[in-house]
């Protein structure tokens, strides 16, 4: 019970994080595409689904295509929990994510070992969180040593590689996702 289970998407979202990074306003949009201003607005607040014809005349606008737009779409559930894996009993390193589906925030827990030869950088910002174990990392030239409980915040673009410097370590790391452009808020006029 409470379980995720599979949901219609909303697109709505999808395309309002377009528009906002493309510095679009709805009316622009509304001319592009031969939409009206109070049908965008309710396609965006998912009070409205768009035909598949609406949504490819949206997709245009925005410089993109309906398959994108669906790819970066939310399901239309809010709660959605991942139940915990049993350990292998090989224990070979894994990675498994922690959030399903295509979210401004993405998350995956690392147990055992670690490429420590593996370079990373990431556009947006990203939170690495120890939950058991040891890990040294090394971003902007300077090494971190991290234990249980500790963490560490990379803003996007920092190069940085990792490595588990402890036996069974968990490491949770959790990132605003790739197909999200992080934005800095702008001053109001």
């Amino acid at each position: 019970m409470g379980d995720h289970k599979e949901q219609p998407l909303r697109v709505g979202a999808a395309v309002r994080r377009r528009r906002r990074a493309l510095e679009l306003t709805l009316a622009v949009v509304a001319e592009r595409s031969g939409l009206s201003v109070p049908f965008l607005s309710q396609i965006e607040n998912d009070r409205a689904r768009p035909s598949t014809g609406s949504l490819e005349k949206v997709a245009d606008a925005l410089r993109t295509t309906a398959v994108e737009l669906l790819a970066a779409a939310d399901p239309a559930c809010s709660v959605d929990v991942v139940r915990a894996e049993a350990p292998d009993p090989a224990y070979e390193p894994q990675v498994r994510s922690l959030v399903r589906g295509h979210h401004q925030m993405h998350a995956s827990e690392f147990t055992g070992d670690h490429d420590a030869g593996r370079e990373f950088q990431y556009r947006n910002d990203q939170l690495m969180y120890v939950a058991d174990g040891a890990v040294e990392i090394e971003a902007e030239g300077r090494a971190y040593r991290l234990g249980r409980g500790d963490t560490l915040y990379l803003t996007g673009g920092v190069r940085h590689r990792w490595r588990a410097t402890v036996s069974d370590t968990r490491v949770v790391v959790v990132a605003v996702a790739e197909h999200i452009e992080a934005v800095q808020d702008r001053p109001r006029r």
